[in-house]
């Protein structure tokens, strides 16, 4: 019979999530390494070959030696994106002051409902900023 008891589920559990975590950091500290454009390529070589030779000894180093680094290039990273996010939705909305078709037909919208421009002019600057 297999007696499978809970105490034996638990530490199974327990072992699983340290796998997990260890496997987890790996990923996390091998994408640092490659997002890191100071390193030479040797010097990433020789991380990789560290972390894959003794990972959890060769993880612990990493993190001592490296973890400020990969703090600030995460928070760099992190910060690009947002940007880069950020001018996307500007851009698409059109909002920002700046351009846009939905921005330049919202004005003339409003020029036309104010009556200084004639629905005959609102046609044309409708025409001209669609095409």
């Amino acid at each position: 019979m297999l007696s499978f008891s809970i105490l034996a589920a638990i530490w199974t559990v327990f072992v699983a999530f340290l796998f997990i975590s260890v496997l987890l950091m790996m990923f996390s500290a091998i994408v640092d390494l490659f997002r890191d454009e100071e390193l030479s390529g040797w010097g990433k070589a020789g991380w990789l070959l560290l972390l894959v030779v003794l990972p959890l000894l060769g993880l612990l180093i990493y993190v001592i030696v490296r973890g400020e680094g990969m703090t600030k290039r995460s928070i760099a990273q992190q910060k690009a994106a947002k940007d880069e996010f950020d001018a996307y939705v500007r851009e698409t909305a059109g909002s920002g002051g700046g351009g846009g078709a939905a921005s330049e037909l919202e004005k003339a919208g409003k020029l036309r409902d104010e009556g200084k421009i004639s629905d005959e002019e609102f046609a044309a600057l409708k025409s001209r900023i669609l095409a």
